[in-house]
């Protein structure tokens, strides 16, 4: 069966960049979303996302009629959900994952289902959600046999697979990439190849789908735990009054040693989340992951403990000033360098904290984005050289190509990406 008409659900950084890349194979794609702003915007052919490249393709696919946006999902001959998998908000020590949007998106398509179409769920989920997406969908449609029930004779063929892209390389790294693609049977599978080779250049692997949705909690799991051992190093570091920087570059000429960067935690919504999934499922065996998730969490406080050191350091040093009259810089909200997603950042969280305890001028730089989101609408955005001119304490906090090219010395700096030392 060919894929003629492709369905979206979720139009956000994956959704979208994935969508347009279907219709530059002239492929008819329908893409949905309940936000009317993201909807609006990709039918004038923009983009509400920044994304390299991403705004030419879109541009291209909506101007040849390849490519429309909608509130309500139409018929299809596959669906893709990429909606939010965000925890329930609860007091628990392990966050419980939150699968309602994908319930939606799954009520949302199930009207317009018919026999032979492919639903795949490429929402980062934890073990055993797509086959709860599945009964989800048969529960809504009892006209039609899915593949739980009857294995390869269904009606409906189901998958899951993760995207693997990193922001701001989105665009090629879905062409370029492997995908791990895992059906619920063996035929769900091999259609799910069959519609990704319509643009994937990678190789696509077959497994389960409860594998492939584990293979992304694994891979972020991985870099989770190693960069809270480096998390963990620069704390020590600090406290033995050892330059952490110097050290893991002199660690790292050991063939096989490769420590990764400190930072001020750990965000985006991929390393600093899907971890938990793991841990939801396995609380009591998931030690090593457990342990990495709360040293990241906890390294925000740790910096914002630092900065608290400098704003004393400066009324040491200035006796007839008050905090009030003192000025902080924070350089950087994004959660990763040279992008604008903000998405568990602990920049933005840190600053958040700072503006909360802090009775003077906060100031923020952050050279992606021209306005500060809701949450601190009310501090300044300004220019890098306006902070560097009129800040008391300095706060480095993302290693934007920017800042790497300018300098900051000062006495009263906290810089947790090392750029400024």
């Amino acid at each position: 069966m060919s894929f003629n008409t492709i369905s979206v659900i979720g139009l956000g950084y994956i959704g979208l960049p994935t969508a347009a890349m279907f219709a530059s194979r002239k492929k008819k794609v329908i893409g949905v979303d309940v936000n009317q702003y993201a909807v609006d915007t990709i039918n004038r052919g923009e983009i509400h996302i920044v994304e390299p490249d991403l705004d030419m393709i879109v541009h291209a696919a909506v101007t040849e009629g390849f490519l429309k946006a909608t509130l309500t999902p139409e018929p299809a001959d596959a669906f893709l959900i990429a909606v939010p998998t965000p925890f329930k908000n609860n007091d628990s020590e392990i966050p419980e994952p939150d699968l309602s949007y994908i319930k939606k998106a799954s009520e949302a398509i199930a009207p317009v289902l018919k026999k032979g179409d492919l639903i795949i769920l490429e929402s980062t989920s934890p073990v055993g959600a797509t086959e709860q997406m599945a009964e989800w969908l048969a529960e809504a449609r009892p006209d039609l046999i899915f593949p739980q029930t009857v294995g390869e004779v269904a009606d409906v063929n189901v998958a899951h697979c993760p995207e693997r892209v990193l922001p701001g390389h989105v665009v090629r790294e879905l062409v370029e990439n492997d995908r791990v693609i895992g059906g619920i049977t063996s035929q769900c599978s091999e259609r799910a190849v069959e519609l990704y080779k319509t643009f994937v250049k990678g190789e696509c692997v077959i497994t389960n789908a409860r594998t492939a949705e584990m293979a992304k909690l694994t891979e972020n799991s991985c870099r989770d735990v190693q960069i809270a051992f480096a998390n963990e190093l620069s704390i020590i570091c600090d406290k033995l009054d050892i330059d952490v920087w110097e050290l893991i570059s002199l660690a790292n000429r050991h063939p096989r040693i490769n420590i990764l960067q400190p930072g001020p935690g750990v965000g985006g919504h991929c390393i600093a989340v899907d971890p938990w999934f793991i841990v939801s499922r396995a609380p009591e065996e998931a030690q090593i992951i457990h342990t990495a998730r709360k040293v990241n969490d906890s390294k925000p406080q740790w910096v914002i403990n630092k900065v608290k050191l400098a704003i004393s350091d400066f009324l040491q040093a200035n006796p007839t000033k008050t905090a009030k009259d003192v000025t902080i810089a924070c350089y950087g909200l994004a959660f990763k360098p040279d992008i604008d997603d903000l998405r568990e950042s602990p920049a933005l969280n840190i600053t958040k904290q700072i503006a909360q305890f802090h009775s003077g001028r906060v100031l923020v730089v952050e050279p992606n984005i021209n306005q500060l989101p809701e949450s601190i609408h009310y501090l300044n955005l300004v220019t890098f050289d306006t902070a560097k001119n009129e800040a008391d304490v300095h706060l480095l906090l993302v290693d934007h190509k920017s800042f790497k090219t300018s300098l900051i010395k000062s006495e009263l700096l906290v810089d947790t990406k090392g750029i400024w030392k």
